[in-house]
């Protein structure tokens, strides 16, 4: 029998992992965490623990140590297997070790092995890594530390490798075993105007009177059931900025730990004559996840819609919002993929229509995440001329192979720009943000209660901008100092987003104390040039964060070098490991260890080993304890479920999350059958409440205008009569129905104006071509009709 003293897993077998201290140290634009796991084995026999968990994708883990009673022992970068046999060597001959290796799979999920650790003995692991802070739609920048990590589906016939996602132990998210305490030193060059988060915070505490230095945490008692997410605000966020780090002193000069790096954080700034002029062409492709884990709800809140009916919503957003010109289609993919069209379409009344019938009937209903197929197809398909391929990619991201992803995309990047859209906790940010970063594109993370349009919308205004070209970047240096730049040359341009620069550089200057660095690029045909100074003279220590993110990019780079050579070459993987020993950062190439000798006595008793369990997000949000991987997301409809609707059913107090009293829990179990087994049944005859602002974006024609109807005046709340009569007597029906959609939207949804902007831009346009002589007389009118006071310069007519 199993001793099920201390904290238990489902299965009811104890947990060597107690609690998880985290230290988040932010400098402008990085930041670096230091975690610590505290290991406690409290059985009879000597214990190996397993804990597999995910990173953020970009992140450079830098350190890893582990302190057994007072003994600390530091952890050096090894070549993987060399590492694994120096562990497996250490178990067998009864000493503790550990090591830390990135899954082969996907660069943003790690194991932990902790092993022989003695009956009663305790253990604490330090882990420390350096990452970016990505940039928001409202200037914010994120640090995610992700919590949930979801079964990553395995492709058909695919070999799920030896470092990751098939060792997973899951259980449901709120049952997590061990606490999570987090607290947060944030120092910036402009004062911090706030912090948010989805998880409670205690109140920011402020430094200095400047404001540039402040401490938060997470409030106490928090339950690591889902992502924590931690958004930081700047004032002047978008202020180019270069920090120059100084050289590692114990490291030999000319290489990249023994030279100084500098890091650029750049902010082009696009002419506003050239930003009020959008672009009509274009091949828009929507490829949309279908896989059984859409079903899930975009957040464990109470009325949220599941993540299938969000990306219908965004879908109608989208269809409405394409410029008249353009070409599209939709892909919907699961194991299998299918298309809206056999090839894109022309944009018009005929095909928006055909399309919107279809998407009202997409369900999740194609089984797993098989991404790769569907992205060989659309690469199959020749582009259009002069209609430039934007790709916009939606899915919760738990798949397996995200590098054979990741390796496609770029070898297609050439040819279209790719816009990623992570749903939902547990989504890979490796494969979120790999495919926009391959493919020249913009990454979105859409959690907890985040609304999906506006998000969207601000990826579609990126892709109507006019594309960037001719990007150069010159470096001014003195002759003295060469630049080595760690970065992949800057291959896109968004306004208002930031472009990450790294580069050594090597040699000292005698005179000049100043470098800079110009941006060269073309917009619509006109030169655009930005420059940014910086010092040659290294800043204050920032602990060789610099350093280690140049290495990460750099080691990012060769390993995608490697995958491509298929091992024909050897220099890039070599060239991978040297740099990943010599900088201490992580690569798929190397691992971790760590052995404690101890007192040189062999531990005693046979090895038990225990996973360590990660929460876990699944159909509709419940968490389904020992449903293997396979199950929760293989090849079936959910309407396959309903022969297994009363087993679940029977043991959903298991699985509801935060249930607590009986009657909660019977109510949760009654819900849970019911949709479950009611999710093929025809739907209720009561009309379901529409959002207004869905119902007029969904009655509006692909030119931009609108017809008066009795659809359109019960958005308005009013009668057709009462719609009808004020029109002024000279004004053609659909301008009048087209002004009121205006003026309805400026009175009353300017909090939404991010969603519907370019509904209200194809309506302007469409009002000017029908050169109405008293656009002044309707917008008056429609302001007395709907009591608003809605200027016509506003509206923008």
């Amino acid at each position: 029998m199993v001793n099920c003293c201390g904290l238990v897993t489902v299965k009811n077998e104890p947990v060597p992992l107690k609690s998880i201290a985290v230290e988040v140290s932010v400098q402008g634009h990085v930041a670096t965490v230091s975690s610590t796991l505290q290991y406690e084995n409290q059985e009879q026999s000597p214990l190996e623990a397993i804990f597999v968990f995910p990173l953020p994708g970009e992140a450079a883990v830098c350190r890893f140590s582990a302190k057994i009673g007072q003994t600390e022992v530091v952890a050096e970068v090894q070549e993987k297997q060399k590492a694994q046999e120096q562990y497996d060597d250490a178990l067998s001959s009864g000493q503790q070790a550990f090591l830390l290796e990135e899954s082969d799979e996907s660069p943003d999920v790690f194991k932990l092995s902790v092993g022989s650790l003695p009956p009663g003995e305790k253990a604490s692991v330090s882990l420390d890594y350096v990452t970016e802070l990505a940039v928001q739609a409202d200037d914010g920048l994120r640090l995610c530390l992700p919590a949930v990590l979801n079964p990553r589906y395995q492709p058909q016939g695919s070999d799920s490798g030896s470092g990751g996602s098939a060792q997973v132990s899951s259980v449901p998210a709120g049952s997590v075993p061990y606490s999570l305490s987090l607290s947060a030193h944030v120092s910036s060059p402009h004062p911090i105007s706030r912090v948010e988060s989805n998880c409670p915070l205690d109140p920011l505490n402020y430094l200095n009177t400047e404001k540039t230095q402040a401490t938060v945490s997470l409030a106490a008692g928090h339950q690591f059931d889902r992502d924590v997410e931690l958004l930081l605000y700047y004032q002047d966020t978008h202020q180019p900025t270069a920090i120059v780090e100084a050289a590692q002193a114990s490291a030999k000069p000319g290489s990249l730990m023994g030279d100084p790096v500098v890091m650029l954080s750049l902010y082009p700034e696009f002419p506003k004559d050239v930003m009020s002029s959008m672009t009509s062409h274009g091949e828009f492709l929507f490829v949309v996840d279908r896989s059984g884990s859409m079903e899930c709800p975009m957040h464990l809140g109470s009325g949220s819609l599941d993540r299938i009916s969000s990306a219908r919503e965004t879908l109608l957003l989208l269809l409405k919002s394409l410029p008249m010109g353009c070409y599209f289609n939709i892909i919907g993919f699961g194991s299998s993929y299918e298309s809206f069209f056999p090839k894109s379409v022309e944009y018009s009344q005929k095909t928006m229509d055909e399309a919107l019938q279809k998407v009202k009937e997409m369900r999740a209903d194609l089984g797993g995440t098989e991404i790769l197929q569907p992205l060989k197809h659309i690469y199959s398909q020749p582009c259009l001329p002069d209609q430039p391929r934007q790709l916009f990619l939606f899915t919760d991201g738990e798949v397996g192979n995200t590098k054979e992803v990741l390796d496609l995309v770029k070898t297609n990047a050439g040819s279209h720009r790719c816009f990623s859209f992570g749903i939902g906790e547990g989504a890979s940010t490796a494969l979120i943000s790999g495919v926009a970063k391959q493919a020249r594109g913009h990454a979105q993370f859409i959690t907890g209660q985040d609304r999906m349009q506006p998000k969207v919308m601000q990826s579609l205004r990126f892709a109507l901008q006019p594309a960037v070209v001719d990007i150069s970047v010159k470096w001014n240096v003195p002759k003295e100092v060469s630049v080595t730049l760690l970065s992949p040359p800057i291959r896109v341009v968004f306004q208002g987003q930031r472009a990450l620069l790294y580069a050594q550089l090597t040699g000292e200057s005698s005179g000049d104390t100043e470098g800079s660095v110009t941006v060269k690029y073309s917009l619509a045909k006109q030169p655009v040039e930005n420059q940014l100074s910086f010092s040659l003279k290294p800043a204050e220590d920032t602990g060789m964060a610099v350093h280690r993110l140049g290495a990460r990019t750099l080691i990012q780079s060769l390993e995608v070098e490697e995958r491509e050579q298929d091992g024909e070459k050897e220099g890039a993987k070599e060239k991978v490991i040297e740099l990943s020993v010599q900088s201490g950062v992580s690569s798929a190439f190397t691992a971790f260890i760590a052995v404690h000798k101890g007192d040189g006595e062999a531990l005693q008793g046979q090895l038990l080993r225990r996973h360590v369990p990660t929460p876990m997000l699944n159909l509709r949000g419940c968490s389904l304890t020992g449903f293997s991987s396979s199950v929760l997301e293989r090849d079936m409809k959910l309407s396959e479920l309903d022969d297994r609707a009363d087993q679940l059913v029977c043991s959903a107090s298991e699985f509801v999350v935060g249930t607590k009293s009986m009657s909660a829990k019977k109510k949760a179990e009654g819900s849970l059958a019911s949709r479950v087994k009611d999710f093929d049944s025809p739907a209720p005859t009561s009309k379901p409440v529409r959002d207004p602002l869905l119902q007029l974006i969904s009655l509006q024609k692909a030119s931009g205008s609108w017809v008066l109807e009795a659809a359109l005046a019960e958005v308005l709340v009013k009668t057709e009569e009462e719609v009808s009569k004020p029109k002024p007597a000279q004004v053609d029906q659909e301008v009048w129905a087209t002004v009121l959609a205006l003026v309805w939207l400026y009175g009353f949804k300017m909090e939404a104006q991010e969603e519907w902007q370019f509904l209200a831009m194809k309506a302007v346009s469409w009002i000017q071509a029908q050169k109405v002589a008293s656009v002044s007389e309707c917008v008056q009118a429609g302001n007395t009709l709907l009591g608003c006071q809605v200027q016509k310069d506003t509206l923008g007519l």
